[in-house]
């Protein structure tokens, strides 16, 4: 379960702004946010296992970001690794529009995904499992294990959040991101989604930032702000050894 918030072309300094929740059990193993040894022009986090990553940019201003689509029945067996599919855009100089199309081409040879790419000019979301591409317009967006802006509790309340924060003085929108994707209020039983999984499950998987349990939870919080000629990268990370924060900023 993930939660990515995103706004595009609504704020009078910033292109994009990106608050999203990485949830994931602990035993998995990850690096935080850091320039790739073997890819220096990547910025982001790595699932060890793998050796991809959910959401990063680029020395060259690019971003790409995915969540799963939450499916319990599908079979997964023999499938590549999601996480390829960010770290491979932002090593590539081709359009979003144009990897949309290659990855749609191969979109079953993955598991259910949701995909954001953007190469510093245009902003696309591919799902495999709508398999539609869509160029986004300026507005603000949310996506968490189904489709892009379905109004499941936690995307609905995120983005009336964004909207909300976006809108105020920019000294404070970091930290301001950062509570906003650390609320825990659960939702009440009538507006769960039903996806699935158990009813306990879909409690604890509610709120924009899941609390550990049974080894699973938001470990950590991404907010970035980009413009035309820098990125800001913070990434706030959660372990059973306490909260660390990565700060990165590039220039372009």
């Amino acid at each position: 379960m993930c939660l990515i918030l995103f706004s595009y072309n609504t704020h009078p300094t910033y292109k994009l702004i990106v608050a999203a929740n990485r949830d994931e059990f602990y035993e998995r193993p990850t690096a935080p946010a850091h320039f790739w040894k073997d890819n220096s022009m990547i910025l982001a986090g790595r699932d060890l296992k793998a050796m991809g990553t959910w959401m990063g940019v680029s020395t060259t201003g690019r971003f790409a970001a995915l969540t799963n689509y939450r499916d319990p029945m599908e079979d997964t067996a023999g499938k590549r690794s999601r996480g390829d599919l960010v770290s491979y855009f932002l090593n590539t100089s081709i359009s979003s529009k144009q990897y949309m199309e290659r990855i749609a081409m191969e979109r079953r040879k993955y598991p259910g995904f949701n995909f954001i790419a953007y190469d510093s000019n245009k902003l696309f979301y591919y799902s495999n499992i709508e398999n539609k591409i869509k160029q986004l317009e300026s507005g603000i967006y949310g996506v968490s294990n189904h489709l892009l802006d379905t109004e499941w509790p936690k995307v609905t309340r995120g983005k009336e959040g964004l909207a909300r924060i976006s809108n105020q003085d920019t000294d404070s929108m970091v930290e301001d991101l950062f509570m906003l994707l650390q609320n825990t209020d659960p939702v009440p039983d009538q507006l769960l989604p039903t996806t699935g999984v158990s009813l306990e499950w879909e409690r604890r998987l509610s709120p924009l930032f899941i609390i550990s349990g049974e080894g699973y939870g938001t470990r950590c919080s991404t907010v970035l702000l980009m413009t035309d000629k820098e990125i800001q990268y913070i990434e706030r990370t959660y372990s059973t050894s306490g909260v660390s924060d990565q700060n990165y900023t590039i220039k372009r």
